[in-house]
């Protein structure tokens, strides 16, 4: 264990989407575990599933760092909280290593981020197919922005050990420190948002510890930890946004719904809430009967429309939600949450799945994405949280549309959602008594008081529940 300003770190980038980015990082990671190191796992971006596969490999939660819905301090303070008791932390990146929220500009890239962390990158490219060009590449993305240091590559899906040498005796200035062959038989599994939540009933160990021994036979592994121990001290600024877990003031518990179907939660999200006292109790929507004793409900994305029949038919489950925000219960959903809490979600193949009816509507799924990339909200009226005009920045993607909901006298649109990629704002935010759901997934460090705010209305909520004397 080093001091967390001094981690060792390493940002694994790609000169684009689909090159095997995650891949190499799962399996470096495992690697890196089978030497006896402990590592602290990053994911750049608004991603939710890669984290599950640094979970699997690195045996540790993986948190989030994006450049756009956090600023400079939570992502270092961050970064500084998740690695303090580690030996090495690995930072995957997204998209390709220069891709942001702006054609012009760095902001919320991978880039960004290894900059804040003053992290040396590993690049990630296919080589297949490559040979000489492999120096043009290298000389690119090593001269393209001084400031971010790429320090070695990782040549993915070459034909053998002949091309991997060939590749290297192209001399490019970037030194390769190895490459995977390609493994069909080793591929993760995918579906309509990219990769399958690594639990064990999508991905076995096996393919898991397969990358894992593939890294120990392909990467120099000693190259690239020395790479990652030439990171300097990090500064961490004023770190005006630390979150420090403090369990003994507990100011509310909040159920928070986590299984196959919901299981997209910003951890740094997690970290807020139980930062300000809450204790969070898991449950599941598919498997369990009651709601367990809480003073709210946080339903997270995921894949309810995959889960539809067993969502549908655990009518205990739909009849304690619904009778808990009857009551006057706080309830906070997001995306897949927001589908649940619909009339019925309507799947591919045209069936209609009641509910938990709380919302007016139906979530209808599309083979076509819906909604994809950075969206800055601003709340229209006083809500669970926050006093109207609360501001905070969040993602989308969904293949999903709310049907029917427009014009109900059940709810009010509460939220004035602006892209970050142009497009005319629009008004969203359903709100039913202390029920507020959304398509977005919000990132509570680009507004803190959202995190405090909810606990509050929670409490809030619970004394107003409790009977009279």
């Amino acid at each position: 264990m080093v001091p967390s300003g001094k981690i060792p770190r390493i940002v694994i980038a790609a000169t684009g989407s689909g090159v095997g980015k995650t891949t190499a990082t799962v399996a470096l990671m495992g690697a890196l575990r089978a030497r006896g190191l402990k590592v602290a796992a990053f994911k750049c971006g608004p991603d939710y599933l890669d984290p599950t596969y640094h979970q699997r490999a690195a045996g540790v939660r993986s948190h989030n760092l994006d450049g756009w819905m956090m600023d400079r301090d939570a992502v270092v303070s961050t970064f500084a909280r998740a690695s303090a008791d580690a030996d090495l932390a690995v930072i995957e990146g997204m998209m390709g290593l220069f891709d942001s929220a702006t054609p012009t500009g760095d902001d919320g890239s991978t880039a960004q981020i290894a900059k804040w962390l003053d992290a040396p990158v590993l690049l990630v490219t296919d080589a297949s197919g490559v040979a000489r060009t492999i120096a043009a590449v290298a000389a690119g993305f090593a001269r393209f922005d001084p400031a971010v240091r790429v320090a070695g590559m990782i040549c993915n899906r070459v034909g053998g050990r002949g091309h991997l040498d060939l590749l290297r005796a192209a001399q490019p200035e970037v030194p390769i420190v190895g490459g995977f062959p390609a493994s069909a038989e080793l591929a993760f599994p995918e579906r309509h948002l990219g990769l399958l939540m690594a639990d064990e009933s999508n991905v076995p160990q096996r393919l898991i510890d397969g990358w894992s021994r593939l890294a120990a036979e392909w990467l120099d592994i000693d190259a690239i930890v020395g790479i990652a121990r030439s990171a300097q001290a990090l500064e961490a600024g004023r770190a005006s946004d630390p979150i420090q877990i403090d369990s003994s003031r507990p100011r509310g518990r909040i159920g928070v719904a986590y299984d196959a179907a919901f299981h997209f939660y910003y951890e740094d999200n997690l970290n807020r809430l139980r930062s300000l006292g809450a204790e969070l109790v898991n449950f599941s929507p598919i498997r369990d009967r009651e709601l367990p004793e809480v003073d709210g409900l946080y339903f997270g994305g995921g894949y309810p429309e995959a889960f539809a029949r067993e969502l549908s038919s655990n009518d205990a489950m739909l009849a304690a939600i619904r009778g808990f925000a009857a009551r006057g219960g706080v309830v906070y959903a997001e995306c897949g949450g927001l589908m649940y809490l619909t009339d019925a979600i309507r799947t591919l193949d045209g069936k209609r799945w009641p509910m938990a009816a709380i919302i007016p509507g139906v979530a209808a799924m599309s083979e076509k994405l819906q909604a994809i990339g950075y969206v800055e909200v601003e709340t229209r009226a006083d809500s669970i949280l926050g006093p109207a005009r609360t501001r905070f920045r969040g993602h989308q993607f969904r293949h999903s549309t709310l049907e029917g909901a427009e014009g109900e006298e059940r709810i009010d649109l509460i939220y004035n959602v602006a892209p970050r990629w142009g497009g005319a704002p629009f008004a969203e935010g359903y709100r039913v008594g202390n029920v507020l759901a959304s398509y977005v997934h919000a990132h509570w460090a680009s507004n803190p008081t959202a995190a405090e705010s909810l606990i509050n209305a929670c409490i809030r909520s619970r004394v107003a529940r409790q009977p009279a004397a």
